[in-house]
């Protein structure tokens, strides 16, 4: 099977593996790969791409199943996982009356034998996702976009979402906010960064990809701060747990315990980011208060710089609308700056101290749930007199994740809330 660029299914296909995307996304995408079956070309593929790129390896070509068994759960690569997919894959392809290659037969059959069921899920299990974002014709200019336009970020998550271990689990809307900074990178390099509720920190890892000048990440749970730390690592980023000084170390992302309920003002007032940033915090409405307390706290030093036109609410029939500012031939100069008016900054280096320091401001990427907290966030935001702006039709990413079937952009709003002026 030969790669034929970004849009080939075969690199869809590992990438939405790796990202342990369902069986059945991946079951369809195999067989887009064999042209409507999962033929043995298209196996061979999958055990020689999908099961060695699960443990990191472009040539593991050691074929004993249990050997692979072995190499799977010491990369922290999911074996019910993996137990899952090879059974719907095996019965697909015998319920088409395809041959199933033996290896895929044995891997299987040594994982029915090795897993207790007892110890499928555990409650404290991690498992290792790489999420690959992969840049389109047009993009490949962009300092975020590598030579070979697809960036692979290994995260370290958690499978219980529904259990209480939130935090650790990847969001639609950090997915989003992600594909945004890289999207626009223009937007966040050479500024200061500041994210409150980083959960596993994949805003964070971007935001550094990018050259943000200092990127700070926070949250107000200790285990899920303990798993971002080793997400930055796994990045090959240096952690910082304090923050004694700023510095502008581009590859040291900074770590902060912040509860929002018991967060200081003063301990606020000390980050003074130019962009704070939020994923999916619009949830728990006992916690909205507190929330808009620290966001209005992280803002309102803009009364000490020189004030900024801030750009005013796009009309419905606004040339931005209709996502024209995201066509590949539109990634000019001209339209660099007309992004920078939509998101209400200008694409400078804030962090040489020379000239005025403009008003931070804050994006917030969220899938609103319920229309009831949503309101009350807005009317907090309103009381903190603050303004916001709702972004959602004027600044969209790349889709740089087209291989995630679950994930849907379009039900993602995006805010700019900024002080008032």
């Amino acid at each position: 099977m030969e790669e034929h660029g970004l849009d080939d299914p075969s690199l869809h296909l590992v990438s939405a593996f790796l990202a342990m995307e369902p069986s059945d996304s991946l079951i369809s995408r195999a067989r887009v790969c064999g042209g409507g079956l999962i033929t043995e070309q298209v196996q061979e593929f999958i055990w020689d791409h999908c099961l060695s790129k699960a443990v990191g390896s472009q040539s593991f070509t050691y074929r004993d199943p249990q050997f692979h068994l072995n190499v799977f759960e010491r990369a922290g690569f999911h074996a019910p996982y993996l137990k899952n997919f090879l059974k719907k894959l095996i019965t697909e392809v015998e319920l088409e009356h395809g041959s199933v290659l033996d290896n895929l037969y044995e891997l299987y059959a040594h994982h029915m034998t090795s897993i207790k069921d007892n110890s499928l899920v555990k409650s404290d299990e991690k498992v290792h996702k790489k999420i690959s974002f992969l840049f389109p014709d047009g993009y490949s200019d962009l300092q975020s976009c590598p030579h070979s336009r697809v960036l692979v970020f290994p995260l370290q998550c958690s499978l219980n979402i529904l259990e209480g271990d939130t935090g650790c689990s990847i969001w639609p809307s950090s997915l989003f906010l992600s594909e945004l900074i890289l999207s626009y990178p223009e937007l966040f390099s050479s500024k200061s960064c500041f994210e409150i509720g980083s959960g596993v920190g994949l805003v964070g890892i971007c935001l550094a990809h990018v050259k943000a000048s200092e990127v700070i990440l926070s949250d107000g749970d200790l285990s899920t701060l303990a798993n971002m730390k080793s997400n930055l690592e796994l990045n090959h980023l240096n952690v910082e747990l304090e923050m004694p000084e700023r510095n502008k170390n581009l590859n040291m992302v900074k770590c902060m315990y912040l509860p929002w309920e018991s967060a200081s003002e003063s301990k606020l007032q000390d980050v003074m980011p130019d962009i704070v940033l939020g994923a999916d915090v619009i949830y728990d409405p006992a916690s909205l208060p507190h929330l808009v307390r620290v966001i209005s706290i992280l803002l309102s030093h803009a009364k000490s710089y020189s004030c900024r036109q801030v750009a005013s609410d796009l009309a419905p029939n606004s040339k931005y609308g209709n996502g024209e500012l995201h066509n590949k031939n539109q990634r000019n100069c001209e339209d660099l700056a007309d992004v920078s008016a939509v998101a209400g900054t200008t694409i400078n280096n804030y962090g040489s101290g020379d000239g005025p320091k403009e008003a931070p401001l804050a994006y917030i990427a969220c899938v609103v749930r319920n229309v009831e907290t949503f309101s009350y966030f807005l009317s907090l935001v309103d009381q903190a007199k603050l303004d916001i702006v709702d972004l959602t039709g004027s600044l969209k990413p790349a889709s740089l994740l087209p291989y995630m079937h679950a994930y849907n952009e379009a039900s993602i709003r995006l805010l700019r809330i900024t002080c008032s002026r």
